[in-house]
């Protein structure tokens, strides 16, 4: 038996925090929702993930300062990130030193094939096949 591959979905937005885990979950990982930057620090410290969807755009702590402080614990910091958003790209470049410790970028709003990108890259960089 082999162990699921833990995935923490960080958005503000309810429904696409269900929309991904139900994804996710139906592919074989298990996964864990955060609506906000600090909540997703505090389930990264506890929950130890395998790798973070998180959105840059949130309320009480945006995912830009979230990932700022995930790199910096000893703990989280070799987590991968995954950045989905529906800020503009040009403005996710002009803020490239704040988004340059992710390892890839998906832009919401998703539909069927932006889901399914993102699950293939979950499952490279989780080596899941």
């Amino acid at each position: 038996m082999s162990i699921k591959k833990k995935v923490l979905v960080v958005d503000d937005e309810p429904e696409i925090v269900i929309l991904v885990k139900s994804r996710l979950e139906a592919n074989g990982f298990e996964a864990i929702g955060a609506d906000n930057g600090k909540e997703a620090i505090e389930k990264a410290l506890t929950e130890n993930p395998d790798i973070i969807l998180l959105d840059l755009l949130m309320p009480v702590m945006d995912g830009y300062e979230a990932m700022n402080h995930l790199k910096k614990h000893e703990e989280t910091k070799d987590i991968p990130i995954i950045l989905f958003t529906a800020a503009p790209p040009e403005k996710v470049i002009k803020k490239g030193d704040d988004t340059m410790n992710a390892i890839d970028f998906v832009m919401k709003p998703f539909d069927d094939g932006a889901l399914s990108t993102l699950l293939k890259r979950v499952k490279q960089i989780t080596n899941c096949d």
